[in-house]
C-alpha cells in the first residue's frame, strides 16, 4: 500500500508515518502533486493554526491538488479541520471538501482549552473506519478549536461540548484525534484506512 503523507510541516509527520510503517504501509512524506495523486491513500496531518496551514498547503500549490483526489484522504487533528469550509482561528478559508465552520472550542469551569488527554468515541453512523473500534473507546487528543457535529459526522467526543472526533464523506475523512498516539484504537482506525 502506497500512502502519500503531505509535508503540512505539523509536528506530527514522523509519528504518523512511522505507525503507517508498523501496519505494513510504504509511507513517503511528500510535497510533490504528482506523488500525492498517484498514491493509493493520502493523509493530510497537521498539528498548529489553520492561518500558516493553509498558507503552507498554497505555498506548495497543493489546495487544488488536495481538493481534486479521488482516493481516500484522511485529514488528521489539523489536518481534518482543514477538510472544512472555514476555521473561526483566523477567519480563514479551508479546503471546502466537507461544509462546516471549525470554532473554538469553549472554557468553561473544569473544561480547559486546549483539550489535552485520552477523551471516548462515541459512533453515530455506520463506517468501515470504526470496524472493530469499540463505543466509548478512547483516543487521545489535543485541540483548541473543534469541527461542527453534521451529516458527515460518524463518531463524537464531548470536551464541554460535543464536538465531531471523526468525520467521512465519499473519499474524504478526518479524525480529529491523533490515531498515531491512541494506542490499539487508533492502529485499528489507521488499518481501517488503509483496508
Amino acid at each position: 500500500m502506497r500512502v502519500a503523507v503531505i509535508d503540512s510541516g505539523g509536528a506530527n509527520i514522523g509519528s504518523v508515518c512511522y505507525a503507517l510503517e508498523r501496519l505494513g504501509a510504504s509511507a513517503v512524506l511528500t510535497a510533490d502533486t504528482a506523488v500525492i495523486q498517484a498514491a493509493e491513500r493520502v493523509i493530510l496531518p497537521g498539528v498548529g493554526a489553520a492561518i500558516p496551514a493553509m498558507a503552507r498547503l498554497h505555498e506548495l500549490d497543493l489546495v487544488e491538488t488536495i481538493r481534486g483526489l479521488t482516493q481516500p484522504l484522511l485529514g488528521i487533528c489539523l489536518g481534518m479541520q482543514l477538510l472544512f469550509e472555514r476555521s473561526e482561528e483566523g477567519d480563514v478559508e479551508c479546503l471546502g471538501l466537507l461544509p462546516g465552520v471549525v470554532r473554538k472550542l469553549r472554557a468553561a469551569p473544569g473544561i480547559r482549552v486546549p483539550h489535552m488527554g485520552w477523551n471516548q468515541l462515541l459512533p453515530c453512523a455506520d463506517s468501515a473506519l470504526l470496524k472493530g473500534v469499540e463505543a466509548g473507546a478512547y483516543s487521545y487528543f489535543v485541540h483548541s478549536f473543534a469541527a461542527p457535529v453534521t451529516n458527515a459526522c460518524i463518531a463524537t467526543s464531548e470536551h464541554g461540548q460535543v464536538f465531531a472526533a471523526m468525520v467521512e464523506r465519499g473519499n474524504v475523512a478526518g479524525a480529529q484525534f491523533h490515531p498515531e498516539r491512541s494506542a490499539a484504537v487508533g492502529a485499528q482506525i489507521l488499518k481501517n484506512f488503509l483496508r
